[in-house]
């Protein structure tokens, strides 16, 4: 029993070798190989043959690099790849989770590419996976994230990203927030970061090296692309960008009312802390929010980012960082 389960161990792994050599056009080296399955080059080479074994279609890509690469040519699996239903739930869990953080341009991206695949999936073997698949959608969950939830123009993000391809200077229009008026700027996007709120990071017009400015995609109003190209910064990773700046406790539910002083209003009526959540403006500036859910402990987390511009007013009897201020 053992034997025969490292066999179907095995032809598990050289299957999904052949599905991720067959999805890349420009090829996968043995070192892709050794990386992507955590084997040896010796093993990795092994994984190779076994695969020119079975498919003799397979070939070697004309790089120009030393390092080689190989591929399968597009359709050759076509008729060997199916989806399961926790592969398709993963795929409807994602769309809900950029809907969620107010990324509707990727949720519907992403969603018309979960249509596509579903439409390419054997109708038996669709039926076959349907039930399960209805089960564990009924099953997954998503928990609430407090952040802001501006709404984001899809026209602008398309230009933006074009702008970005094509490594293109855009002109933004743009509405600050603090004071309300507008202005605009010319730039060269380099990407997306997004978070509690969503940024567009851009060089300036005339960069000077390692300098980079965040744009609040909500600020923007209006984007024309600019018949002018730039060059990217070499030495620029967006994710090491990232990483150099940020619920889910249970509890029985209780009403919370927290007031937002005039200073902040403005931002926290931006955010979204619970989906139930009421706003009540006061004549003096400030806000009062209230809303009835559990997790004491990550609330207080979040309401110490706000300082002492917040007041919990409910309940009455709340201890931490908030209390401890005064």
């Amino acid at each position: 029993m053992e034997v025969s389960l490292v066999r179907y161990t095995k032809d598990e792994k050289l299957l999904r070798l052949a599905i991720y050599m067959q999805g890349d056009a420009g090829g996968r080296s043995l070192r892709d190989i050794q990386s992507e399955f955590e084997v040896s080059r010796r093993t990795a080479e092994r994984m190779r043959d076994a695969i020119e074994r079975v498919f003799p279609q397979m070939e070697e890509v004309a790089t120009g690099e030393r390092i080689k690469r190989w591929k399968l040519p597009s359709r050759t699996l076509n008729n060997l790849v199916s989806f399961s239903a926790e592969e398709m739930v993963e795929l409807d869990n994602a769309v809900s989770i950029f809907k969620r953080d107010n990324m509707e341009v990727q949720a519907n991206i992403l969603n018309v590419v979960a249509t596509k695949l579903k439409a390419l999936q054997n109708p038996q073997i669709m039926t076959r996976v349907e039930t399960d698949y209805e089960a564990l959608l009924e099953a997954e969950g998503l928990a609430m994230r407090p952040g802001p939830r501006p709404k984001i123009d899809e026209k602008i993000m398309e230009q933006l990203r074009e702008s970005i391809l094509s490594m293109t200077k855009v002109k933004i229009h743009i509405r600050y927030r603090t004071s309300g008026k507008t202005g605009y700027q010319t730039i060269c996007p380099y990407g997306f970061l997004y978070g509690n709120r969503h940024y567009l990071v851009a060089d300036t017009e005339h960069p000077i090296s390692g300098t980079f400015r965040l744009f609040s995609l909500s600020d923007i109003e209006k984007v024309s692309l600019r018949n002018e190209g730039f060059v990217r910064q070499d030495n620029f990773c967006l994710q090491t960008y990232a990483e150099n700046s940020f619920g889910v406790f249970q509890e029985e539910p209780f009403d919370v009312v927290w007031k937002f002083s005039a200073k902040v209003a403005a931002d926290a009526k931006e955010y979204q802390f619970h989906p139930n959540q009421t706003l009540e403006e006061q004549k003096d500036g400030s806000l009062i929010v209230s809303f009835r859910a559990g997790g004491r402990l990550e609330m207080d987390w979040h309401l110490y980012t706000w300082g002492n511009e917040v007041e919990v007013l409910e309940p009455e009897d709340w201890v931490g960082f908030i209390k401890f201020q005064d």
